[in-house]
């Protein structure tokens, strides 16, 4: 006879009529007249009390072994089929990677099996592969054409970072491949490389492409946001859903090993749901799938939707039904929790099918209500600095060469099944970046809403800027003070400021020719310097916050001198100018050429860190000459 859930076993144990067990093992029929005493009580007495408490009020048709002391019953289960990755994301892993489990100590393929049969048998009906990068293991189509043949698995996922998806998915889908799961932390091209360590971001976009050609509807697309890094691109993710069956998770920056998390990087879920909402107002809340752990919304009209995965602000503990199985054989219950148990080496000292059950049940019995330390550790800390809103922040689309994208990826998505796609999703699948002269400003021709690439001259010439005889930053008796800007006017201010970074011929023929080890140091320079525009009050203690309505960074190559140029433009509405927001982009991008450069030479000198211009204000404007 075929066998049952266990927890089919118990409820028919507790109505006096059970026939069979998940272990197969024999159920003896009371005879006429005698009390009914079934043969279950090896299994029975693996049973926590407080579970088989809770089995008997409500009488679950589901695993014992796999419903925990509150009720929570597991059906969910990751699988990581490696611990290996392609990229080197900086919330992941740290830049030199993670000390790797010998060969021999990781489940084999037969393994993975064996456990995955077993979990199904008792109930989980949904199994998703993950890693490290799950792509990367030879066998993965074989291991889920097998899972593919297991009675009662509904449903067969993956999480990956897109790398290897578009040349494997037409065989994983053959397989039985039923869900897919594409980290992108973000739509520019420059900073994606940034993010990872690596090259890739084009492969990832055919990734996503092939998914939706496949079929796959929703293709989710896991977002980690990061304050001060891609904060202000969630309005881009956002209106990729207009045309294309996309789920855009935004999940809340969390702590793991070696990721550096600081509590001050985190962007809440209610804090991206506010900005989202000043562009989008009738962005509605759609039910809440039961054991979801994601908060889902949708704009009317619009083909996707977007999601929140809230595991700092709003834990989502009370209803998880998910269980993990690290490469190496580890059962862990809880994603925070430092509780493992293995179950390779019960597999491999030959353990029968009901004692690993008792291992399993006896984890799952520990698992606690929540991650308690980890939310004390966020809810015990200082609030998050306020993100800037979407209609006034730093909002730069693109970092990229100034010439026009091909249009060679955007074939790709007009072709065939797939609709047209927004104007930004074309943007994000442009060429690759041939010339050392870079910008982050997109063409103005190609948004209406980007600013020119040059701030705009006066409407007519200016004087030079009048000079004080106090310092405005000290008060009457010497101290430093923060000056108040609450009775000024708001005014469009503008500044322009630039610096040179003086390379010396070696140097400067590695970055020339982007020989440099450790990466692009245009790049690199460039978004250094777009970020710490965004930080400057954060640096300079007496500067106002400004929240900037457009940050531009240009770094030109000058061959008569071995230098680059750096030039960085801010612009903003409000009572206080930009002009050490320009500075301090300038300078910081100078120092990160520095940074990148000093291995190869400590011959490198900043120089001409200046204001070239600023416009706006009761002072007047200022245009060096």
């Amino acid at each position: 006879m075929a066998a049952q859930p266990v927890s089919r076993m118990l409820r028919r144990v507790l109505r006096s009529s059970v026939r069979s067990c998940s272990s197969g093992a024999p159920v003896t029929q009371p005879q006429p007249g005698e009390p009914s005493q079934p043969a279950v009580e090896p299994l029975l007495s693996q049973v926590p009390s407080g579970r088989r408490r809770f089995l008997r009020e409500h009488a679950a048709p589901f695993s014992a072994f796999l419903t925990d002391s509150f009720g929570r019953r597991h059906s969910y289960l990751r699988i990581s089929l490696t611990e290996k990755c392609n990229l080197r994301c900086q919330y992941c892993m740290p830049e030199d990677g993670v000390p790797l489990t010998p060969k021999a100590d990781l489940l084999t393929t037969e393994e993975i099996l064996t456990l995955a049969r077993l979990f199904v048998k008792e109930g989980v009906d949904k199994i998703r592969l993950t890693g490290g990068e799950p792509l990367i293991r030879p066998d993965v189509v074989d291991i889920v054409a097998q899972l593919h043949q297991l009675e009662g698995l509904r449903t067969i996922g993956i999480t990956t970072n897109g790398i290897s998806l578009a040349r494997l998915l037409p065989q994983l889908q053959k397989a039985g491949l039923s869900a897919i799961n594409i980290s992108l932390d973000t739509l520019v091209p420059a900073k994606f490389e940034f993010i990872v360590r690596r090259k890739g971001f084009r492969k990832v976009m055919e990734g996503i492409h092939k998914a939706i050609e496949l079929g796959y509807s929703p293709v989710k697309v896991n977002c980690v946001v990061m304050r001060g890094l891609n904060e202000d691109e969630l309005p881009d993710f956002v209106a990729l859903t207009e045309g294309l069956p996309l789920d855009v998770r935004f999940i809340e920056y969390m702590p793991f090993d070696g990721n550096k998390w600081n509590f001050r990087k985190m962007v809440s879920y209610k804090e991206m749901l506010d900005t989202l909402r000043q562009q989008w107002p009738e962005l509605e809340k759609l039910p809440e799938e039961e054991s979801s752990t994601a908060k889902a919304f949708k704009i009317p009209g619009f083909r996707g939707r977007v999601s929140f995965i809230t595991s700092m602000s709003e834990h989502f503990c009370g209803t998880c039904n998910r269980l993990r199985i690290t490469a190496d054989g580890n059962l862990k219950v809880c994603l925070f929790g430092n509780s493992e148990v293995s179950l390779r080496d019960h597999l491999r000292a030959g353990a029968s099918e009901e004692e690993l059950l008792s291992v399993i049940g006896a984890a799952v019995g520990r698992k606690k209500r929540q991650h308690a330390e980890l939310f004390s550790m966020c809810q015990d800390s200082p609030p998050a600095i306020p993100s800037i809103s979407f209609r006034d922040s730093l909002h730069v689309q693109g970092l990229r060469h100034r010439v026009s994208f091909s249009s060679q990826m955007v074939t790709l998505w007009k072709g065939g099944r797939l609709p047209q796609i927004p104007l930004l999703a074309q943007r994000w699948l442009g060429s690759g970046l041939p010339q050392r002269h870079y910008g982050s400003h997109l063409d103005s021709d190609a948004n209406p809403k980007c600013l020119s690439p040059e701030p705009r001259a006066p409407a007519t010439p200016s004087g030079p800027l009048p000079t004080s005889d106090q310092l405005t930053h000290v008060d009457r008796e010497g101290q430093a003070a923060m000056v108040d800007v609450g009775g000024k006017p708001d005014t469009e201010r503008v500044a322009v400021a630039s610096a040179v970074v003086l390379l010396g011929p070696v140097a400067y023929k590695l970055v020339q020719e982007n020989q440099l080890k450790k990466g692009d140091a245009l790049v690199v320079a460039q978004l250094a310097g777009v970020q710490a525009a965004k930080l400057t009050s954060q640096l300079i203690p007496l500067c106002h916050h400004v929240a900037l309505s457009h940050v531009q960074v240009q770094l030109e190559l000058d061959s008569t001198r071995h230098a680059v140029v750096v030039r960085a433009s801010c612009r903003a509405r409000g009572p206080t100018g930009v002009e050490m927001e320009a500075l301090t982009s300038a300078a910081v991008a100078a120092l990160t050429l520095y940074d990148m450069c000093k291995a190869v030479s400590r011959d490198i000198m900043l120089a001409e860190i200046k204001l070239v211009s600023k416009t706006g204000g009761q002072r007047g404007d200022f245009h060096r000459t």
